[in-house]
C-alpha cells in the first residue's frame, strides 16, 4: 500500500519545512510494516513537496494514518503549508503508473515499461528455480513449478523491480502530457 502527500511549503519557511520532513520520515520508518519512502522535491523555484510512504498492508499504512504520532506531526506542520495535508492511498499496483501531477501516461507507454521489467524475470526465474526444482520433482511439476515463478515473478515485480522502472522512466512517463 502507499500514501502519498503533497505538501506545498509557504514562502519563508522551507528551512522549518526541511526540518519537520527529516523527523516525519524518521517516524514513518519506524512503524510496522513501512517498506520505503521517497521525497520528491520541487522542481527548480516551486514549492510542493511529494512523500511516498509505503507500507506492505492496508491495516499497518491505516494504523500510521490514523496514529497519534502521525496527528501530532501533522497539526505541527499545518502553519508551514499553504493549502494544509492532502493524503491519497493507492494499492501499489495502481500507483506504479499514476505520476503526481494525475497525468496517466498512454497505455502504450505502461504496456513498454512493464514489458521490459517482466521479460528478463520471465527468462531468469525458472532457470534460478531449476535446481530445487531437481532436488524436489514433486515441486517441478507442471502446476507447482508454475505456481512458484509466477509468484515469484508478480512478487518481484510488484515490491522491487516496477517501482524501481517508474521511477526510472518517469519522465519518458510524463513527456508529451499535460503537466
Amino acid at each position: 500500500m502507499t500514501l502519498v502527500i503533497q505538501h506545498k511549503v509557504r514562502s519563508g519557511t522551507l528551512g522549518q519545512y526541511e526540518g519537520w520532513l527529516r523527523r516525519a520520515v524518521k517516524a514513518a520508518r519506524h512503524q510496522p510494516g513501512h517498506l520505503g519512502v521517497n521525497v520528491i522535491r520541487p522542481d527548480g523555484g516551486g514549492d510542493t513537496f511529494t512523500t511516498v510512504v509505503r507500507f506492505a498492508q492496508a491495516s499497518q499504512l491505516q494504523a500510521w494514518i490514523d496514529s497519534a504520532e502521525r496527528a501530532a506531526l501533522i497539526a505541527e506542520v499545518q502553519p508551514l503549508l499553504e493549502e494544509g495535508d492532502h493524503p491519497l492511498v493507492y494499492n501499489d499496483a495502481e500507483f506504479w503508473f499514476t505520476p503526481f501531477n494525475s497525468y496517466q501516461p498512454p497505455r502504450w507507454k505502461q504496456a513498454c515499461v512493464t514489458f521490459l521489467v517482466i521479460l528478463p524475470l520471465a527468462l531468469l526465474v525458472p532457470l534460478l528455480w531449476q535446481p530445487l526444482f531437481k532436488l524436489q520433482p514433486w515441486l517441478g511439476g507442471y502446476v507447482a513449478s508454475n505456481v512458484v515463478i509466477t509468484a515469484s515473478i508478480v512478487l518481484l515485480v510488484v515490491y522491487l523491480f516496477m517501482p524501481a522502472a517508474t521511477r526510472l522512466f518517469s519522465g519518458w512517463l510524463r513527456a508529451g502530457g499535460t503537466q
